[in-house]
Formats: structure tokens, C-alpha cells, sequence
């Protein structure tokens, strides 16, 4: 990894309407290099036209977008800076794995020992013969990497790469999006599966209805949005609850269980016992990062489902 940290993507004020419709709306934040960095944000929120806009596919209504200090546009050979996947089907189906990789190394005037590296790197060399349109989704998503891998770039960006992949798919390109942030390599990855991203993605970048809603660690953003819990489990629990209680702590029904918060494990273990009430059970539950997804961004969810109580307005 190199041994400073830069600030490898930089938007500024990024705004993008179509028609009357905000897609984007004064988004402003930094991608490192050397980290794996999350792009989240509700269905709608502008996650797709913001890395379109970053590849100079869209022209911003206003603000500015820089890669390294340069607008996509003005690269020379955009594939030695930045490689993307926003479309893993985006292969004539005809063409062969090697003959697209082949295609794509001609026109960025890039060796063709790029192509069997590549090829290698992503796990599709004994299939580099076989027509892209039979791929399955998983060997398409690689294919797609495998592009992006090319030039060599020191930027990444995936657009929903795991999609519809199976677990051994979905482990994978984990891995091998931390490898490539080992390397000092930036990658940005927008991603609707938090589970996935919890494992990850080091860094986030939330969005909701084009807006910034949080930039920082995954960590500080799971603790600033939920809180720990102690769960807890007793033949006693109606005795436990009221001693608890009484210490100010705040309780909820989980099973047979109660969660306790406002207390860590060890005041509730130190209450029990000097009550000399048995626990069956007393561990530390964290905030997940579904639970702060879902905190900071449910007000920026364009369509809702209705609750138990009625519909949302």
C-alpha cells in the first residue's frame, strides 16, 4: 500500500436534473485510495447517475466530479486511471471472453499480455474461448471485472457487482475487492446488499434523494445511528426486569429473552448478582449496519410500504 492517503475520486457540488426531476442534488464527497469504500443509498437516490457522472457518461447540471485531480474527459488513457463495471452484460454475446478483452486492449492501445493476465487474475482462462452470451451471471460479473482490470488503473468503481450472485460468487469478489485495496488501489462500490457491505466495504458514502446523508468509517456510522445492547436470558426474568429497571435501564421483549440498553453486560451482571438472580445468558449485541441504513435514510425512501398502523404519508 503506498504510504500516504489520497483522495483518489473528489465531487464538488454535484447536481444532475432531468427535466424537472433532482436526480442529484449538491452532492459532495471524497474516495480514498487503499480502501474499499461503500455507495449506498435507497432505490432512486442517484447512486447509478452519480458514478455515470464521474465516468463523464452524464454532464452534471452543475458542480464537479475529478478523478486524481482530472475530469474523466481529459485522460489520456482512461483504462490506465479507471476501470468500471456498471453493466456485467454489456458484451455482444457473440464474442468470445478473449476476444472482447482483446477488443477492449486494441482500442486503449494496451498490450495483449493484458488480456491473458486478466483472464487468469479473474478465474476465466479455461473459459476464454466460449462465447460471452452464454455466461452465467457470475462469469459474466468476472468477465466485467476483468475489463475493468485492463489498464492496471489505481481506480475502481462497480456498480452492484454481487447482483444475483450465488455465496461462493458474492465471497469472492469480496475478497478480491480487498485484495484490490490492499494493492493501494481505490474502489468504490455501490451496493443495495448491506449485509455484503458490512463485510466489505471500510468507508460509506450514503445518499438519499440525491443528497449526502453521511460520509466516514462504516463503524462510526453503525454507532452513530444505533445503540448497543445487552441480551439477556434468566429463569427470573420478571424479577431481573424489575431490578433493572429500577437502575434505569431500558428493556424490550426478545424471545425469552430481554434486550437491555443503557447498561453494558457488566452492570447487568453486577445488578443480577448482588440480587442473586441466575442468568442463563448475557452478551453484547451491536447495531448492524441494516439497522443504520435504515434509521438515517427511511425519510428519504421515495415509495413506502404501509405499517400495522396505517399507511406512511
Amino acid at each position: 500500500m503506498r504510504a500516504t492517503i489520497g483522495r483518489m475520486i473528489e465531487a464538488s457540488g454535484l447536481t444532475k436534473h432531468y427535466g424537472r426531476t433532482v436526480a442529484v442534488d449538491n452532492l459532495s464527497f471524497t474516495v480514498s485510495e487503499g480502501r474499499v469504500t461503500g455507495f449506498l443509498g435507497p432505490n432512486g437516490a442517484g447512486k447509478s447517475t452519480t458514478m455515470r457522472m464521474i465516468l463523464g457518461l452524464d454532464r452534471p447540471t452543475s458542480g464537479d466530479v475529478r478523478i486524481d485531480g482530472e475530469h474523466y474527459r481529459d485522460l489520456r488513457q482512461p483504462l490506465r486511471t479507471v476501470g468500471a463495471l456498471l453493466d456485467a452484460k454489456w458484451v455482444h454475446p457473440n464474442r468470445s471472453a478473449r476476444a472482447h478483452l482483446s477488443w477492449l486492449a486494441t482500442s486503449n492501445k494496451l498490450p495483449g499480455t493484458a488480456v491473458d493476465e486478466v483472464l487468469d487474475l479473474v478465474g476465466l482462462t479455461s473459459v476464454a474461448r466460449k462465447n460471452a452470451g452464454g455466461f452465467s451471471l457470475g462469469m459474466s460479473q468476472r468477465l466485467g471485472i476483468a475489463a475493468a482490470l485492463l489498464g492496471d488503473p489505481k481506480v475502481l468503481l462497480f456498480d452492484e457487482p454481487v447482483n444475483g450472485l450465488d455465496p461462493e460468487g458474492i465471497l469472492w469478489i469480496r475478497r478480491f475487492m480487498h485484495r484490490l485495496a490492499e494493492e493501494g488501489r481505490t474502489v468504490f462500490v455501490s451496493s443495495h446488499l448491506l449485509s455484503e457491505m458490512s463485510q466489505t466495504a471500510q468507508d460509506l458514502v450514503v445518499i438519499g434523494r440525491g443528497k449526502l446523508i453521511y460520509q466516514g468509517t462504516v463503524g462510526d456510522f453503525i454507532a452513530h445511528a444505533t445503540e448497543n445492547s445487552v441480551l439477556v436470558r434468566s429463569p427470573e426474568l420478571g424479577r431481573l426486569a424489575e431490578v433493572l429497571s429500577a437502575e434505569g435501564a431500558k428493556l424490550s421483549q426478545d424471545g425469552d429473552g430481554l434486550q437491555v440498553s443503557g447498561m453494558d453486560s457488566a452492570e447487568v451482571g453486577e445488578l443480577a448478582a448482588a440480587a442473586r438472580i441466575t442468568l442463563h445468558e448475557l452478551s453484547n449485541h451491536a447495531g448492524s449496519l441494516e439497522q443504520a441504513f435504515i434509521q438515517l435514510t427511511g425519510g428519504t425512501v421515495e415509495y413506502q410500504a404501509a405499517t400495522e398502523e396505517g399507511p406512511t404519508a
